[in-house]
């Protein structure tokens, strides 16, 4: 079955001259084991798309699914020759599905949504408008660079699902700084410019628009529908909590000391230091007063641990640093962004301008 899903997807229809230029909006989809969804969900998408006055791709990632779903995508790309269709070798998680997928992708704006039909297509349209500007009473308002979800009225169980989500949530946005109430809901919409350089490991699809903000991006949310799962079954449970919290230090880490670690090492090898200093100085304390003796008491030993982690932590972050200039010299990448620049005949890169999505180029 495999290969003869594989051989539809070569033989699938050819784009035309005129579609195969870099499409206005790319629809990006990650799969696992939803071969009851793929039909009506691409049927649904495609008639809402085709609704819309965009240019548009749909890119399906299925994620070495074990039923029918690379199959059933095969099907599809037979009769729909914008659906570009990725198949994984082994499961990789949603968030390498999620990379396959706007790596691949070319449209101006991005919208990765989930494959159980949860989300609703039709929301699509109030997103894109909302990045645009457009208020939705029909008067112009701000542009914005990214536009997350958020699904207010969540169909979902409440202490599996929805209670751990909404304490995530928090947790979230209070350590990050931006302030969004549903960092899970998949169905976002991107300018291309904010994703330039972004690069997702573990389960850290989720927390894109954080990354977005630090290139300077415009974050915004949305309330949107979340429906009912009609067929298989949900991928997601408790366990994943763990891994949330795991990565929501690494994102701290990032936002903060990525390029100056020695401040957190650093920081805690002294305050480490410090509490050897004051273990050893208590202990001497009390020996010269009579109270106690140096084995009659564990500050000694305290004094000793103190100053290893001390002495540790300090030589972790001055190695840190040089790993860290490592990767900026050997990249030739620089610890800042510029947006643009006035009568400047210099050489320095212009990044991508997450305002307006203008890239600036340098003059030679």
């Amino acid at each position: 079955m495999m290969l003869r899903a594989a051989r539809e997807v070569r033989e699938a229809p050819k784009l035309a001259p005129h579609l195969a230029d870099a499409p206005q909006l790319s629809v990006v989809i990650p799969l696992f084991n939803e071969e009851m969804n793929v039909e009506p969900l691409l049927a649904e998408l495609f008639e809402v798309l085709r609704r819309g006055e965009r240019t548009f791709e749909v890119i399906a990632v299925d994620d070495a699914s074990r039923d029918g779903t690379f199959a059933a995508l095969a099907k599809v790309s037979r009769r729909e020759p914008l659906l570009r269709v990725i198949r994984f070798r082994r499961n990789s998680g949603q968030t390498a599905a999620l990379a396959a997928g706007i790596g691949a992708s070319r449209g101006a704006v991005i919208v990765p949504m989930d494959g159980d039909l949860q989300n609703d297509p039709a929301d699509i349209e109030r997103l894109l408008a909302r990045l645009e500007g457009h208020a939705g009473n029909g008067t112009p308002g701000q542009a914005y660079d990214v536009v997350s979800g958020w699904r207010k009225n969540r169909k979902d169980a409440e202490f599996g699902r929805k209670l751990p989500s909404r304490v995530a949530n928090w947790l979230i946005s209070k350590i990050s700084g931006v302030p969004l109430h549903d960092y899970g809901c998949t169905i976002k919409a991107y300018r291309r410019d904010v994703l330039q350089g972004v690069r997702l490991y573990g389960e850290m699809h989720r927390f894109i628009p954080i990354y977005a903000t630090w290139q300077g991006a415009r974050v915004t949310e949305m309330v949107v529908n979340h429906r009912f799962r009609r067929a298989g079954k949900s991928k997601y449970g408790l366990g994943r909590s763990w891994k949330v919290l795991l990565d929501l230090l690494v994102v701290k880490f990032l936002a903060s000391f990525s390029t100056k670690p020695i401040y957190l090492f650093g920081g805690f090898g002294l305050v480490a230091l410090v509490c050897s200093f004051a273990s050893f100085a208590l202990s001497l304390a009390y020996k010269l007063a009579g109270a106690k003796d140096f084995v009659e008491t564990p500050l000694p030993l305290f004094g000793v641990v103190f100053a290893l982690a001390g002495v540790l932590s300090v030589l972790m972050g001055l190695l840190a640093e040089l790993t860290i200039r490592t990767y900026y010299e050997s990249q030739d990448k620089r610890p800042y962004l510029i947006a643009e620049t006035i009568n400047d005949w210099s050489d320095i890169p212009v990044e991508p301008s997450a305002s307006n999505g203008d890239l600036l180029e340098a003059r030679d």
